[in-house]
């Protein structure tokens, strides 16, 4: 008689597939609910990083000018901002997070990303 209580106490102990199906479900409802969540918050991120650097650029930009005595219509490259041995405006180039590349313009013109304003890359 004993046997036979072990037997169903060490049947009761485990769960049963129907409720492992219900937790799998509703762990497959919260993953669809956060997916897009989560993409939209890694886009808004990435825009915001974006903007950021552009930012920077045009810092950069106004402190070469103001430095070097330069006019509105001069043109800084790469190298006048972020020189290879670190010391300039910035301490190296500064890369879009999305893969896009960046266009720096001449003192009056705010610079501006290839990936553009409809993805919020924009100042």
């Amino acid at each position: 008689m004993s046997n036979k209580k072990s037997l169903k106490a060490a049947a009761r102990r485990g769960f049963t597939l129907i409720e492992i199906m219900i937790v799998v479900l509703i762990i497959g409802i919260l993953l669809a609910i956060a997916g897009p969540n989560f993409a939209h918050a890694r886009d808004t991120s990435k825009a915001k990083t974006c903007i950021e650097h552009l930012h920077k650029i045009q810092y950069a930009k106004e402190n070469w000018a103001m430095d070097n005595n330069k006019g509105v219509t001069e043109t800084p490259v790469g190298d006048d901002l972020w020189p290879a041995g670190g010391d300039g405006y910035l301490k190296r180039e500064p890369l879009c997070p999305s893969g896009g590349t960046y266009t720096i313009g001449d003192i009056n013109t705010l610079p501006v990303c290839s990936e553009g304003a409809a993805k919020g890359h924009a100042h």
